[in-house]
């Protein structure tokens, strides 16, 4: 297969008089341009993204950094993103990091190299200082589901603790007091923000109950089954269950119905992030809502306005969550 190098070769001239002819540029020369459409035609050469880039300077590329692209969450945020894409003519690129250091530096080389114009980045691995140098690499970088101070104006993120403050007082309006938190094991912010403002509901109620009352998990729906068990094997009175999301509540929901508790009437349940499971899981789940969708527009138009020199109108840079009320909770 021909390259750019063959066809400036052919037609005598250098590779950037070859991308000029390429991207129809006014400095090309008619001269030139016939020798290269005639070295491009016996070589049966097509030019690609790469040749065309080298003259505009700019690429038909974004990049988006995410923790599982299997994840529903995370598919909603694609999708967003995607959405703001193809309205701008770009094509996306997609890292997975499993929410570990290595596999999202790896995957963020991947996109830098791709020279995306914007990155999205949903990293929990990597630490604030190293994500703040590729912030400086890279202009059109902006953060979402992650607040760094010192990249404050590009970060999108939620306050997961009023989420789970909501969630838990809640509850408590509906006279529960035997509460218990069904917390994730990933070590990341949003782990200790959620149970955070689980803990500072219960206390802002003068509730005190023993670290018994919170179990972990992995954030899934097997993890949720398997804290829920072990809450129940420690033989404590529960009346409801903050989850960290929707699918540990409903791998909850699974071990309280082999264990012969109904919900709501046994015991409540409050998940977390508003995801289509929350709707067809029985009983329909109450959730706090992560607005993903709204948010990751918000962080692609911001990647590209950065990337483009724009000017960028104030908007709003820490999300608010809100209840989904539905069948799960009972009234004490």
């Amino acid at each position: 297969m021909a390259t750019i190098k063959d066809v400036a070769k052919e037609a005598g001239v250098s590779v950037a008089t070859v991308s000029r002819v390429i991207n129809k540029s006014p400095k090309a020369s008619q001269i030139s341009i016939d020798n290269v459409t005639k070295a491009m035609a016996k070589l049966n050469y097509r030019p690609n993204a790469a040749a065309r880039a080298l003259v505009n300077q700019t690429t038909t590329t974004m990049g988006v950094l995410v923790g599982d692209v299997s994840d529903p969450f995370f598919g909603s945020l694609i999708k967003s993103v995607d959405g703001i894409a193809r309205d701008n003519g770009k094509h996306l690129l997609i890292g997975n990091g499993y929410h570990n250091a290595e596999d999202e530096r790896r995957a963020l080389e991947i996109l830098i190299n791709s020279r995306c114009e914007a990155i999205i980045v949903h990293a929990k691995g990597l630490s604030d200082e190293e994500l703040i140098g590729y912030a400086q690499e890279v202009k059109g970088m902006v953060f979402i589901n992650r607040h760094i101070p010192q990249l404050a104006e590009r970060c999108i993120s939620l306050d997961n603790r009023k989420g789970a403050y909501l969630a838990t007082e809640y509850l408590i309006r509906h006279g529960h007091r035997k509460i218990a938190c069904i917390s994730s094991t990933h070590n990341i912010e949003d782990t200790v923000q959620r149970k955070d403002g689980y803990l500072a509901a219960l206390s802002d109620h003068g509730i005190e109950l023993s670290k018994s009352y919170i179990e972990y998990g992995d954030p899934n729906s097997d993890g949720g089954e398997i804290a829920m068990t072990n809450l129940l094997s420690k033989s404590l009175d529960i009346t409801a269950v903050v989850a960290y999301n929707d699918y540990m509540a409903a791998g909850a929901l699974t071990t309280l119905d082999q264990n012969g508790f109904k919900v709501p009437e046994s015991i409540s349940m409050v998940g977390f992030d508003d995801g289509l499971i929350a709707r067809f899981v029985h009983p329909s789940l109450t959730t706090v809502r992560y607005p993903i969708e709204i948010m990751a527009e918000r962080a692609a138009n911001l990647a590209l306005a950065i990337s483009r020199d724009e000017v960028i109108e104030e908007e709003t840079a820490v999300f608010t969550p809100t209840l989904v009320r539905r069948n799960s909770v009972h009234q004490r």
